[in-house]
């Protein structure tokens, strides 16, 4: 049996990446991706993992410590050699210090594409410019990766209005509120809200999310997520139960924007909370206080609340969008 080796930083993983691996995987019995971990980087190692063993899953993918000395070929080979336990019999890469990484380990270096003639990429690349070079991601590291703008409020708020004029000036998809849609299909009977409801709206509102951010282009706009489910939650039953408090911690956020009450209340044959509007307001206020994630308040006239969150976002993305996405804390939970 053939046994081949793939090292990197994968940070992030993209098609460069995946053609090097998908070529490993056809010409040994067993390929072993080693991906490097350090608490340098913002991604954390287990995420990238994760992410290559669903692109690669006839691949075994393992975590190998960083020895940060990037240029001691020898070091890394005896150090990959003790943590193998076992010498591959085939190393392949696209750079050029595989071929002594490889003679340091006494076995046989396959360079793939240096020259990047068949994907012209590098991880640096997608660092320096995610937006530019998103093409080049994977669908499962894109839903990860994108930025994402977040519209709550209370009723009649103007949540939704926001929403699709942000997704229309940024030229970026909006995830609509599966919450307003679900509980609209009772406007015609009686019906009394359950734990397992909210649960599903959770659910599906944050998975509706995760599709649509798979197929951005790397902005995602939201009207409403799991976050504001937990809300609603309280406001209809009292409490936020335990099934949807975890929903809402799987929440990849960038920004939140928090709609102001000051608006006249429009009764949309929908709507039930006037008289508690202002209350519910302060609440995720109150809540969005106790996160640790960017959020600002929009009030005045739809013009006003529009160029103050496009103002905001536009900020956002001028701080890098590979060094915001990575702020998640889904990506960066094992990092340190």
């Amino acid at each position: 049996m053939t046994r081949g080796i793939v090292i990197g930083k994968f940070y992030p993983p993209h098609k460069g990446h995946r053609y090097l691996i998908d070529y490993a995987l056809a010409h040994v019995d067993s390929l072993t991706v080693l991906v490097c971990d350090s608490p340098e980087y913002a991604i954390s190692a287990e995420t990238r993992k994760k992410w290559l063993q669903k692109i690669h899953p006839n691949a075994i993918v393992r975590i190998i410590p960083d020895i940060h000395d990037d240029d001691n070929s020898e070091a890394w080979a005896a150090h990959t050699l003790a943590f193998l336990g076992y010498t591959p019999d085939f190393v392949f890469s696209s750079e050029g210090y595989g071929i002594a990484y490889a003679r340091f380990m006494n076995t046989r270096h396959i360079m793939v594409d240096r020259e990047r003639a068949h994907i012209p990429i590098s991880a640096t690349q997608v660092r320096n410019d995610l937006m530019a070079e998103w093409p080049y991601l994977h669908n499962i590291v894109r839903s990860d990766l994108a930025i994402r703008v977040v519209v709550v409020g209370a009723e009649s708020t103007g949540t939704t209005t926001l929403a699709q004029a942000l997704g229309k000036k940024f030229k970026a998809p909006w995830v609509p509120e599966y919450g307003r849609m679900y509980s609209e299909a009772f406007l015609t009977a009686k019906h009394d809200w359950t734990d397992d409801e909210f649960k599903h709206i959770a659910t599906t509102q944050q998975a509706f999310e995760n599709q649509v951010a798979t197929s951005s282009h790397g902005l995602v706009i939201c009207d409403t997520n799991a976050f504001a489910t937990t809300i609603w939650q309280q406001r209809y039953m009292g409490y936020t139960s335990p099934d949807v408090q975890a929903i809402a911690d799987k929440d990849i956020v960038d920004m939140y924007i928090l709609t102001g009450d000051e608006i006249p209340f429009v009764q949309d044959g929908t709507r039930d909370g006037e008289h508690l509007r202002h209350a519910m307001h302060e609440h995720f206020l109150e809540s969005l206080q106790h996160q640790h994630i960017p959020f600002v308040v929009v009030t005045g006239s739809k013009r006003t609340r529009l160029n103050k969150s496009v103002q905001e976002i536009n900020d956002l993305l001028k701080q890098g969008a590979f060094a915001q996405s990575t702020k998640h804390s889904s990506l960066a939970a094992q990092v340190q």
